[in-house]
């Protein structure tokens, strides 16, 4: 299987924060949510890899070239959690604007989303709420036959219906099978639904690459009256109330857990959450 996104080595330094050797593969085909918390990395690694940063050191390829390829630039689609158009630009004026810059545009198909959309082709950009905002940047983003979706943030600030929406339409995107999304949240929920591969970020280095449901078979959800203290280092994110207690804790490290004890299964986000309670530093799933 060809490798769609390749990012090896890559370093890249700002005042006070410094991706490390950031390293994951993505096939071509398959879907990968990009998760961590604010200021981990995500979106300064998704500038390097489109050319908007320029690493220090380490090397992207991108559909099999290098990420500065400008021929790759026709295949990739991106798009941040802020669009950025003309404020008074209509979509009739995005299109016309656009258009000439890639030889595979669907004017047809820009329209057609548009009308799914109900987004008015003559009302400014500026009138639009952040919902239609996203909604027209996922129209530019699908109508040029884009191999490569880069996104950041997509659903954010969404209502869940039009959330529901998007993850539609992205699924509907991968039907053919040489497409490949990248895709960071924090809406984890949305990662449960169409992500095949998760890379966690966290203090600017990469703590897991692999498949989403490796990453939450390893893990469990207890909860229980009190923990003996016998057990507290095994518990990850340790939270405890009047009424009892509750963490996340390796699956191999259940056993011999108080009668009481509710072990459940883990989700992305119980993942995600519990780890960075526990402290800031990387987490490796054995």
């Amino acid at each position: 299987m060809k490798n769609a996104i390749e990012v090896q080595n890559l370093c890249k330094s700002y005042p006070g924060f410094a991706l490390k050797d950031i390293s994951f593969t993505v096939p071509e085909g398959l879907c990968c949510g990009f998760v961590g918390p604010n200021g981990a990395g995500k979106t300064t690694t998704l500038r390097a890899m489109t050319g908007m940063a320029s690493p220090d050191s380490g090397q992207i390829r991108l559909l099999g070239r290098p990420a500065q390829d400008s021929s790759v630039r026709e295949e990739i689609s991106i798009l941040f959690d802020q669009p950025f158009f003309q404020e008074d630009w209509t979509p009739l004026d995005i299109e016309r604007s656009l258009a000439p810059f890639y030889r595979q545009w669907d004017s047809g198909q820009y329209h057609d989303y548009l009308l799914r959309f109900e987004l008015d082709p003559h009302r400014k950009f500026k009138n639009f709420s952040r919902g239609m905002r996203m909604k027209l940047a996922m129209a530019v983003s699908l109508s040029h036959n884009a191999r490569l979706l880069l996104l950041d943030e997509p659903t954010g600030g969404l209502d869940p219906a039009a959330r529901d929406e998007m993850l539609d339409l992205l699924r509907e995107y991968m039907i053919p099978e040489n497409r490949t999304i990248l895709f960071s949240t924090h809406i984890t929920s949305d990662l449960e639904r169409i992500a095949d591969l998760i890379v966690y970020i966290s203090g600017g280095a990469v703590s897991y690459c692999g498949t989403r449901e490796d990453l939450t078979a390893s893990y469990c959800m207890v909860r229980g009256f009190q923990l003996p203290d016998a057990r507290r280092k095994d518990a990850i994110g340790l939270r405890e109330t009047g009424s009892g207690y509750e963490c996340l804790m390796r699956l191999t490290d259940i056993g011999g857990l108080p009668a009481d004890a509710v072990v459940e299964s883990a989700t992305i986000e119980d993942v995600v959450v519990y780890h960075e309670r526990q402290d800031k530093r990387p987490f490796h799933v054995s």
